[in-house]
């Protein structure tokens, strides 16, 4: 028989009916009846006897050009039993399901199809075309784009999918596979010919770009591993687009419009309505990156920002590369950029910085060290370098003592001290030169003065941390005595230490103490004592008859007028004395070794011999914190210089020498402050560190500030209130709160009450005493009074009508009537306790008299008006509006200040909106030129709050907006009082809410953060604001990434304190804690250390953990007591009695001060037993 050929078989073909490949086993015949009841028993299901042939007629044509196309493409070398063999697997079952029973022949007819389809789905990916082809879903009525309707929109599967049995999931033929861009069409890079050649730049076959791309067609999804070794593979090419050049700078009074008809160069003519696409890879861009910033450095070797950028860049491609020696040659190349940075910028203190730190990432710590050394030896006047250098100091824990630190202080401040001596001397030498350079030598000096406070202060918590509590108040004392009481002399810096010293160590009081006069009045008043003994003794002289002279010899030690008889007479009781004392001592050490043998405490043993049980060292803790808490204040020295050891026991006696701090301890740390800035800062911190209140006086991005929160082991009174009102809105609209809040992680101990209202009598003590030598401050005496009602009554407002700073107010108005912001200050506390009616009369007074007062006190007079005001607002009385608006109007037109009687006229109120315009424009001048002060920022708050109250408070906010766009943004960041501004702003957006969008609000407050990110009220508001309006993962975006950006202490505080608060999931807050303390600054943070500890023992129960974080704590910050007394209160369930003695062995070997022995306790045990 004749073999058909080719075009009768096609149209052999035509004519059979076509059936489609989705279902193969229903051929719509006379057959099918036959095959029902012999089929699998799946196919019994009711979906499959419906007639579909109308699916199959509409899906046969697309299926058969499908075909043909790729058969077309593969040629004809295809034989005709192949195509036979295709004809019939096209009408075979796929065998996803098929049992392994099948017959030998189908096998082989099996293999041969899946050969076929294979090299046919290869070339119908290629060619971009769907792969339809057996498609296994034979049991599909319709298709959802199919013109057929089917009766019902959905069926019930009472059977259920047979694939999930069989592969235990989804298929993977059934998912969506993800494919990337073919970078080899855009570009026009054969990759297969880059294959073929095995050019160095790719790796092995495993990581091959085409090798991995077959793979991944296969299988393989886009979040899996293949994948993400092909998206880090360096060579891998990515789009990116890039916008039209602008021209760089425009000259003229307006922005002309780019030209449409001339495209600038590189620039098509609708490059305005689209953007380049340019194709590279990783290692094109480091060598594109690279080639600009040589450029650029050579171009301009003396931008700073440039070599930094540089540098940071480095970094980028360090994180890039998966292997170490390519990383540490990556780290060699940044050392050696800055290098050349820094050779070519010698005086540039952020290369210097940047290059220490990448030195630090290399180098050992004796090397590091010696390094910063040879640094400092050659800018010994930078306080930054200085500042940097002790941190990285401190850190260290194998070098760690507490006398190797304070001996670095010592350098640091001496070096300083003499740099500021020196730029002294300048600035009197350019006195007579009118300088209007913003550089000039007094700014200079305020700001080396400011850093030099700075330093003094992390030395005095630096010894307060480290348990020497009596010290750091002895050099706060000695320190404010010779920079703000210094006596009126010319006076060399050596003659003033030894004038110094005979008053330290005579018996007068000092600043803080009961009776503290001051080092000048002191002096002044030994002057008169001197004089009127001279005056005596000579009137004795003029009275008496022969010779009497003014210097008698008397009986002295040291001098050579002692006669030899009373010379021997002398030495013979003192050795008699000398044999008393040392017989009295061996046999008090007998009696002592005696009664410790009696109890049965062998001096000799070892201490994991002696202390066995864990609560003994709980107990030690106690005690030691409990002293501590007690023991902060020097003693002094008895006249003569002779110890307080007379008729106390030895103990006692001994104790009491340890908390004497002599000349000799704070000689080595004293300075003279010339600037006023630098005083106040200094009083201003001392108020802080000792527990008093004070208003905000910095910017929050000072370095002041920044120093002074990275520096804290316990919370701030001013923080705790705002994370304590965090803690009331997250837990007032929740039913189930948690009960845990971040302050109450930090429990003070039960002596801590008692220790602070001794610390506010003291701080009341000196704030007072420093308003003699810095008059007119109402900060300073706003600290006063506050620091005098806490010593009062703790400030509870209800415990009578009389505000307790009542009395000390008057006094001090009584010696300064003029003061019209103490007035103001006093008005304010006395609307504060509820008494409005007296700070009425207070306020009235100050501002009739206003007019009749010098020029310079009446600048202040905004403040005292704005006061005024809001304290009318805040006692939401009937009349508080209407009594605001008088007094705004008084200040905005100008008229002299009348007590209130009735509602402002419409003509009063008309000229005071006039006459705001006309101060802001002047401020606007003003403010242009730097000159932003408090009473020009009350003007704007009171114009702001006028308009709210006449016009409206969109109109009030408006001021405000307009206000800010006076200044320059980078002069923003910088300005306390702009941030006051600001903060008010947000407060009266908040309190305006429902008046106003949501959206505006939390804008306001995200571009705060932008500008002062570090800012408790700002924080509040935010948490607040997100926590009622938005959803909490929001929230969780944005303190991630300040968190990243711009890590701070108070930035983590508040993160955690919302997740806490909330109960959070434990890997949040264990996120949160890890990624602060791996910041290089933070990691020395004390108080994120000691939240985390308190966190996982108290919160996460987790004491295994709690154990880690401990340890890891110690070596970050070996300085804190605080934070090693921590293990012994906190982990004696997983810290043994021997780990515990040898954790108090080392904290004697840094030098840490402790005031317990542990026999004391011991003893105590003994005794009770």
């Amino acid at each position: 028989m004749e073999k058909p050929t080719e075009a009768e078989e096609m149209a052999e073909e035509e004519a059979q009916p076509k059936n489609s490949l989705l279902f193969p086993l229903l051929p719509f015949s006379e057959s099918f009846q036959q095959s029902k009841t012999t089929g699998p028993q799946w196919l019994c299901n009711t979906s499959f006897t419906t007639d579909l042939s109308v699916v199959n007629e509409a899906l046969s044509s697309g299926h058969n050009l499908n075909i043909d196309l790729v058969e077309h493409e593969e040629g004809k070398g295809e034989t005709e039993e192949e195509k036979g063999a295709h004809k019939r697997s096209s009408h075979e079952l796929l065998e996803s399901s098929e049992s392994d029973s099948a017959s030998e022949d189908r096998q082989r007819r099996d293999k041969k199809k899946t050969k076929k389809q294979k090299k046919r789905r290869k070339g119908l990916l290629e060619e971009g075309t769907t792969y339809a082809i057996g498609s296994r879903k034979s049991g599909v009525r319709a298709w959802t784009n199919s013109e057929s309707k089917i009766s019902k929109d959905y069926y019930f599967d009472s059977r259920g999918d047979r694939d999930n049995l069989a592969f235990g999931c989804l298929y993977r033929m059934d998912l969506a596979h993800y494919k990337l861009i073919n970078s080899a069409k855009q570009s026009g890079i054969d990759f297969q010919a880059m294959r073929r050649q095995k050019e160095e730049s790719l790796l092995d076959k495993e990581n091959d770009i085409d090798a991995l791309d077959s793979k991944i067609k296969s299988s393989g999804r886009y979040w899996s591993s293949r994948y993400a070794a092909l998206e880090h593979h360096k060579t891998f090419k990515r789009i990116r687009f890039v916008a039209p050049q602008k021209p760089a700078i425009v000259n003229g009074d307006f922005v002309p419009l780019l030209d449409l008809q001339t495209p600038h160069e590189g620039v098509d003519v609708g490059s305005l309505n689209r953007t380049f696409a340019v194709e590279e890879s990783w290692e094109d861009e480091v060598y594109q990156k690279t080639r600009d910033f040589n450029k650029m450095t050579r171009e301009c070797p003396h931008d700073e920002k440039v070599w930094l950028d540089f540098a940071e860049f480095q970094d980028r491609v360090a994180s890039m590369q998966k292997q170490k020696g390519a990383r540490v040659q990556t780290l060699e190349k940044k050392i050696s950029i800055l290098e050349k940075a820094t050779e070519l910028n010698p005086d540039n203190e952020q290369l210097l910085l940047s290059l220490l730190k990448a030195y630090q990432s290399r180098d050992s710590t004796d090397v590091l060290i010696d390094r910063w050394e040879k640094i400092l030896m050659q800018h010994s006047g930078s306080y930054k370098l200085w500042r940097e250098f002790l941190q990285v100091f401190k850190g260290e824990f194998s070098r760690f003592k507490v006398s190797e630190i304070r001996k670095m202080y010592s350098h640091a401040i001496q070096a300083l001290s003499a740099s500021c001596i020196k730029q002294y001397r300048q600035v009197n030498h350019a006195a007579k030169l009118p300088v209007m350079d913003p550089t000039r030598p007094d700014q200079v000096l305020a700001e080396l003065e400011l850093g030099l406070v700075d330093i003094f202060l992390s030395l005095c918590r630096f010894e307060w941390q480290s348990g020497y509590h009596e010290l750091a108040t002895a050099l706060f004392q000695a320190e404010i005595e010779y920079s703000l009481f210094s006596p009126s002399l010319l006076l060399t810096e050596q003659s003033k230490q030894r004038l110094f010293e005979h008053f330290w160590n005579s018996s007068e009081h000092r600043i803080g103490e009961d009776g503290a006069l001051g080092w000048s009045t002191w002096l002044e008043k030994e002057e008169e004592n001197r004089q009127r003994i001279i005056r005596e003794e000579s009137s004795r002289e003029n009275e008496q008859v022969g010779w009497t002279g003014w210097f008698k010899p008397t009986y002295t030690r040291e001098g050579n007028s002692v006669s030899p008889d009373v010379a021997e007479i002398d030495n013979a009781i003192n050795k008699d004395s000398e044999e008393e004392l040392e017989v009295a001592d061996t046999k008090q050490e007998d009696d002592t070794e005696a009664l410790m043998k009696m109890l049965g405490i062998d001096v000799n043993a070892e201490g994991d011999e002696e202390v066995k049980d864990t609560s003994t060292w709980t107990r030690w803790s106690e005690e030691e914190l409990s002293r501590d808490c007690n023991q902060w204040l020097p003693v002094h020295a008895s006249s003569g210089g002779s110890l307080p050891s007379d008729g106390a026991a030895d103990g006692e006696g001994d104790e009491q020498i340890s908390r004497v701090i002599l000349y000799e301890d704070v000689s080595e740390f004293l300075f003279s402050l010339g600037s006023g800035e630098a005083r106040l800062s200094l009083v201003f911190q001392f108020i802080d560190f000792f527990g008093g209140k004070t208003s905000q006086w910095v910017c929050t991005n000072s370095s002041s500030w920044t120093e002074q929160i990275l520096s804290l082991d316990r919370l701030p009174d001013s923080i705790s209130e705002d994370l304590r009102r965090v803690y009331d809105v997250l837990t007032r609209t929740q039913s189930s709160g948690s009960t845990f809040s971040l302050e109450s992680l930090l429990e003070n101990p039960s002596d801590e009450s008692s220790r602070r209202t001794n610390m506010i009598k003291f701080v009341r003590n000196a704030a007072l005493l420093c308003l003699k030598s810095i008059p007119g401050n109402y900060i300073l005496q706003e600290s006063v009074l506050v620091a005098e009602e806490l010593s009062q009554s703790r400030m509870n407002s209800s415990s009578g009508s009389v505000t307790p700073c009542r009395s000390l107010a008057k006094c001090l108005l009584k010696s300064d009537r003029q003061d019209l912001l103490l007035c103001g200050v006093y008005a304010r506390r006395e609307a504060v306790f509820g008494n409005i009616d007296h700070a009425r009369k207070v306020f009235d007074m100050a501002l009739s008299s206003i007019d009749v007062l010098p020029l310079d006190i009446q600048s202040k007079g905004p403040l005292l008006y704005f006061w005024y005001a809001e304290a009318e607002l805040a006692n939401s009385s009937e009349s508080s509006s209407l009594r605001a608006v008088h007094i705004l109007s008084c200040l905005g037109s100008g008229v002299k200040y009348t007590p209130f009687k009735c509602q402002a006229s419409s003509l009063q109120l008309l000229r005071a909106h006039q006459g705001f315009k006309e101060r802001i424009r002047t401020l606007r001048s003003r403010w242009a030129h730097g000159a932003i002060d408090d009473p020009s920022i009350a003007i704007i708050c009171s114009a702001a709050l006028f308009e709210g109250l006449t016009t409206g408070w969109a109109v009030g906010i408006e001021v405000l907006e307009q206000a800010f766009s006076m200044v320059l943004p980078e002069r923003r960041s910088q300005s306390y009082p702009l941030e006051f501004l600001f903060d008010y702003y947000v407060s009266m957006l908040q309190k305006h809410l429902k008046q106003s969008k949501l959206a505006k609000l939390w804008d306001a407050v995200l571009q705060g953060l932008q500008i002062y990110p570090s800012n408790p009220k700002l924080l509040e508001t935010l948490v607040e604001v997100g926590h009622r309006y938005t959803v909490s993962n929001r929230l969780r975006w944005i303190f991630d990434d300040f968190c990243h950006k711009k890590p701070s202490v108070v930035v983590t505080l508040f993160a955690l304190s919302f997740e806490i608060s909330r109960w959070g999931l434990q890997h949040r807050i264990h996120g949160l804690f890890e990624r602060a303390l791996e910041n290089n600054e933070l990691r020395h943070s004390v108080i994120l250390w000691r939240c985390y500890i308190a966190y996982e023992i108290s919160i996460a129960r987790n004491p295994s953990a709690a154990k880690r974080v401990f340890f890891r704590a110690i070596h970050a910050c070996p300085w804190s007591k605080r934070l090693w007394l921590d293990g012994f209160t906190r982990l004696t369930s997983v810290l043994t009695a021997k780990e515990l003695s040898d954790l108090q062995e080392v904290m004697r070997d840094k030098e840490i001060n402790l005031r317990t022995d542990i026999y004391e306790i011991l003893l105590q045990d003994e005794i009770k037993s």
